[in-house]
């Protein structure tokens, strides 16, 4: 049975003993436990089901690696599914649950799927589920729903908070084992600023549990003794229960810290995720030791011997009272001379290599413990745990030898290096055939921008095992960092360790090498999903030769551990079944996360009132105080308008548009996207962005633009000023500030890197407020700002100015066809700017007006809006822009696009103006119905409705659309549908309404 020894338990406090509840019934530990080592000591060895066969499953490993021990943690708020009993703390109170399973963990009737394995082999689903068609809606559908997934979802709303958490450094070391500890130190020591991240919460890996001897003592307490200097160096920051959970482009990482998911009651953040820019990575992140595919290799009681290792050791937990050892490696003999000094029995060690193993099977032997050589296990005895084994040669196909009587089961099929975080942003691996692994390739290295190596992996992720391989490699990785970083001091050397002679690793992947297929059938590659050995040779032999079709017809590696116990043994499968090398079968995709990651850590702050945070403009205390209606334009708030006492939206808008139009308006544009784009090539970018020329506009100049995607269609608009020779501002819509400024990283990232252009998106550092009508000249001037008449500051044009005594930039622009400047001040300074205009014009009745009588004018003037006239769909030519698209240009984003033959259709849809013929409103996406009726006895569309209004102006209802061969068609009236069925009858027209000629805004 799996019990507490009395003796041992290196991470226990046994004067603190931690009450806990597995599916409700109490249990108890001490503090330093894990959820997985409490629950093997109290004899609980079956911790869940398997997802596809419902098989009982026990703790296999004791880290992240772990497939089976997956439990639901918490109740209400801070419930959270799937969580790993190998990676979660003990602490007073903690409720888990056993997954996966109905009515209960003991007696699950799902075990019936075990009992018909042989009907559900890999990829049945896409055979089964295929037809009859009729099946799917009441049968399939149903039970795949029910089937499907890890878990509950959790029902109420988290209570816990959690963080974003941004920082910059010279060398961010991943892993905090004895090879990320010498890294760090060699970094620090030469002078870089060190970030040093550590999943677990203790320092030194394997090594506090394996021994050694480093710079003439105990391996451990020269791991205390770096800890220490670490510590106390100021260029240094150690974060433990941290993971590094992805490698990125150009040095950024992410980084998953659990905070306080060990402690009761807690007050603060849940967890933090780390957004990290570094010059160098250095991946310490260890090894994980590989399972063997046996006959029943998945009873509970079956454990990686390092595990079982661990377990004995850091929580003096014994998985079982006698405990056979099989392995391929001498690294599992370690594990057989732990369990026998803590007095528990050893009856054989199985070493499969028929020359056996080195000096540690030596001295497992001196110790009393009987070693077989040659020898494996031909399949497990027992159910819900271990009762025994059965002996076979490996060399054969299974003949039982003998059977042993025994509770645990330690196997080691050798270790394969962490190489995920290098891989994720390219970093190539190559096969070590010696040692029956993939290691990092240094020769292809992640690189960035600039084409240098950013990433280089340290000690047992790089492949090196013994104390002083591992010394020596993360010293150098660790000093190699910091260099290209530019630290120029020399760190100390590596200091001397003992290293034993081991025999080389013989690699197997499936034992007894000839195993029949009913031995096949009962060995488990993927513990969660259950694939086993047959799985992956019926998907060979079903033609299924990539490494990553494999993975999808049996789903290898697709669990929540993401293949890390699985994918070795799984592609040597199928390299051996293909008759193929390993390396030529290659590897599947490491994508991040190493490890899941809470939604909530990924969510961060983003929750209930602050889930999409509000931007308010510096006046927007103003608008509030004066009854302002709002309405959401992207992540703004912007005034819909201003009603007053008793009076109508409709009303309002009414009254702010005449007003505007008759003498002064003030509209608050500060909302308008602001991006300076700046550098010698500046003009030749805009060029490539704007459909029109740039890099012609004179300084102090501005000129409307059009902004396409590579695809040709329109995507933003707005006006360009030239500020310099080297600087632009470019005016983007409300809702496409950050979506064009991202834009515009792209390309200057992707394609044009070696431009010399800066973008910046400056939206919020300035206020900008637009003030409109016939009165705004003598407003502004009275203001002092003087010198404002046409001849002097004539339209498109800008100048810097005083107004108010306020250092201001002022543009000559106009988007509702009256007289216009729009002043640009320092957002601190948009609030005194406000008021003063209205001070300066309440003598003419100024009011200020909301975003529908803009959007009102604008139509009026026959200008276009994003959004409304555009859909994804529509080009410049079809809005009748062709003025607007240069003919002196070689290229720009989408002009081969407007070259293809659908995009220069005569057919194409036409921006034209609509009337109604009893001055009604059309209804807004208002379809235009021509005659007859299609194949489908549908009325045949000619058009539709992109934006409509009434216009106080002209006393009617006006519209803009787009209809086929609209601009050909003045005149004539054609049909909307309406949404009670019935039809508008409307006439095409000019899409200007009003004051064509632009006589009101030059004056």
């Amino acid at each position: 049975m799996s019990t507490r020894l009395s003796r041992g338990g290196r991470l226990l406090n046994r004067g603190a003993r931690v009450g806990f509840t597995f599916n409700g019934k109490r249990m108890s530990g001490f503090a330093g436990d894990t959820l997985a080592s409490a629950l093997l000591a109290n004899n609980q060895m079956l911790a869940g089901r398997s997802f596809k066969y419902h098989r009982p499953r026990g703790v296999v490993a004791s880290g992240a690696e772990e497939p089976n021990a997956l439990m639901g943690l918490g109740a209400d708020g801070t419930f959270e599914p799937n969580q790993r009993a190998t990676t979660q703390e003990l602490f007073e109170g903690l409720a888990s649950e056993s997954q996966n399973h109905w009515p209960s963990l003991d007696f699950d009737v799902g075990v019936v799927n075990s009992r018909l394995s042989r009907f559900f082999p890999a990829g049945f689903y896409y055979k089964t589920f295929m037809g009859p068609r009729a099946f799917w809606k009441h049968i399939y559908e149903p039970v795949i729903r029910q089937s499907a997934g890890l878990g509950k979802a959790p029902k109420d709303r988290d209570a816990d908070r959690y963080e974003h958490f941004y920082a910059f450094t010279d060398v961010l070391v991943i892993g905090g084992g004895l090879a990320g500890l010498t890294a760090a130190k060699a970094a620090a020591e030469a002078g870089a600023k060190v970030l040093l991240v550590e999943q677990t919460a203790h320092w030194g890996g394997r090594t506090m549990v394996d021994g050694g001897e480093i710079a003439g003592g105990a391996a451990e307490a020269h791991v205390e003794a770096l800890v220490t200097a670490l510590e106390a160096m100021p260029n240094v920051t150690m974060r433990n229960r941290c993971m590094g959970a992805g490698v990125y482009d150009h040095g950024y990482a992410l980084a998953y810290e659990r905070l306080t998911d060990h402690v009761p009651g807690h007050d603060g953040p849940r967890h933090r995720l780390w957004r990290i820019r570094a010059g160098q990575i250095v991946t310490a992140t260890g090894a994980i030791e590989r399972p063997l595919s046996f006959a029943g290799n998945d009873v509970p009681g079956v454990m990686l011997a390092s595990a079982v290792r661990d377990y004995a050791t850091n929580w003096a937990v014994s998985p079982g009272d006698r405990t056979v050892v099989v392995t391929n490696n001498d690294d599992a003999y370690r594990t057989a001379l732990t369990l026998k000094a803590a007095g528990l029995s050893v009856p054989v060690i199985l070493d499969a290599r028929a020359g056996g193993g080195g000096a540690l099977a030596e001295e497992a032997r001196a110790a009393g413990i009987r070693v077989e050589n040659g020898k494996g296990i031909a399949k497990v005895e027992g159910g819900k745990r271990v009762t025994g084994v059965a002996i076979c040669h490996q060399a054969g196909e299974g003949a039982v030898l003998e059977t042993i009587s025994c509770d645990a089961v330690a196997m080691s099929g050798g270790w394969s290096p962490v190489v995920h975080l290098w891989s994720h942003c390219g970093g190539k691996l190559t096969w070590d055939e010696a040692g029956a692994m993939f290691r990092p390739n240094a020769e292809q290295a992640p690189t960035g921008a600039d084409g240098a190596p950013f990433v280089i992996p340290a000690g047992s992720a790089d492949g090196e095992f013994s104390l002083p391989a591992i010394l020596a490699n993360a010293r150098a990785a660790g000093l190699a960092a910091a260099q290209r970083t530019g630290a120029t001091a020399e760190a100390e050397a590596a200091p001397e360790a003992t290293a034993r002679d081991e025999t080389p690793i013989e690699p197997v992947w499936m034992m007894p090498q000839g195993a029949g297929r009913e031995l096949r059938a009962k060995a488990f590659l993927d513990y969660q999903n259950d694939v086993k050995v047959s799985d992956v040779m019926l998907a060979a032999q079903e033609g299924y030769e990539s490494v990553e079709h494999a993975k999808r017809y049996t789903t290898l590696g697709m669990a929540t551990d993401q293949g890390k116990l699985s994918n070795i043994n799984g592609l040597a499968v199928l390299s051996q079944s293909l008759n193929t090398p390993i390396p030529q079968v290659g590897t599947t995709t490491f994508r991040p996360p190493y490890t899941p990651i809470s939604m909530g850590a990924i969510a961060g702050e983003a929750r209930g009132e602050i889930f999409q945070p509000l931007r308010r403009t510096p006046m927007h205390a103003w608008h509030e105080a004066h009854g302002a209606h709002w309405e959401p334009v992207g992540h703004w708030r912007r005034p819909y308008c201003y009603p007053k006492a008793g009076e109508s939206h409709q009303d309002a808008v009414a009254r702010e548009i005449t007003q505007t139009r008759k003498a002064l308006g003030l509209l608050d544009a500060s909302t308008l996207g602001k991006i300076v784009v700046k550098g010698p090539d500046a003009g030749k970018f805009l060029d490539m962005l704007y459909t029109n020329m740039m890099s012609t506009l004179k300084p102090g100049k501005c000129r409307y633009g059009l902004m396409c995607s590579e695809n040709g269609f329109l995507i933003d608009d707005g006006v360009v000023a030239r500020w310099d020779e080297e600087t632009f501002l470019c005016h983007t819509t409300t809702g496409g500030a950050e979506r064009i400024h991202a834009h515009m990283e792209e390309w200057l990232q992707t394609e044009w890197w070696d431009w010399k252009v800066y973008v910046a998106n400056v939206t919020e550092q300035y206020a900008q407020i637009a003030v409109v009508g016939p009165k705004a000249r003598e407003v502004i001037e009275a203001l002092g700002a003087e010198g404002m008449d046409s001849q002097t500051f004539p339209f498109m044009a800008w100048e810097d100015r005083t107004v108010a005594g306020i250092a201001a930039r002022i543009y000559r622009i106009s988007f509702s066809g009256e007289l216009s400047y729009e002043i640009a001040v320092p957002a601190s300074q948009g609030l005194a700017l406000w008021e003063a205009l209205h001070a300066a014009g309440a003598a003419h009745g100024v009011m200020p007006y909301g975003t529908e009588a803009l959007h009102v004018m604008r139509a009026e003037k026959g200008f276009i809006m994003i959004g409304d006239e555009t859909d994804g769909t529509v080009i410049p030519q079809d809005l009748g822009l062709h003025w607007a698209i240069s003919k002196k240009k070689d290229d720009y984003l989408g002009k081969r696009a407007q070259q293809r033959a659908h995009m220069t259709d005569p057919s194409r849809w036409k921006l034209v103006g609509l009337e109604t013929l009893d001055g009604s409103v059309l209804s807004e996406g208002a379809y235009a119905v021509g005659q007859g009726t299609n194949a489908n006895g549908q009325a045949r569309v000619i058009g539709r409705v992109t934006s409509t209004y009434h216009s106080p102006t002209l006393g009617r209802g006006i519209a803009m659309g787009l209809v086929l061969n609209g601009p050909d068609r003045m005149g004539e009236v054609i049909d909307f549908g309406r949404i009670d069925g019935g039809r508008v009858p409307a006439r095409i027209v000019d899409p200007v309404f009003y004051d064509k000629d632009g006589e009101k805004q030059n004056v």
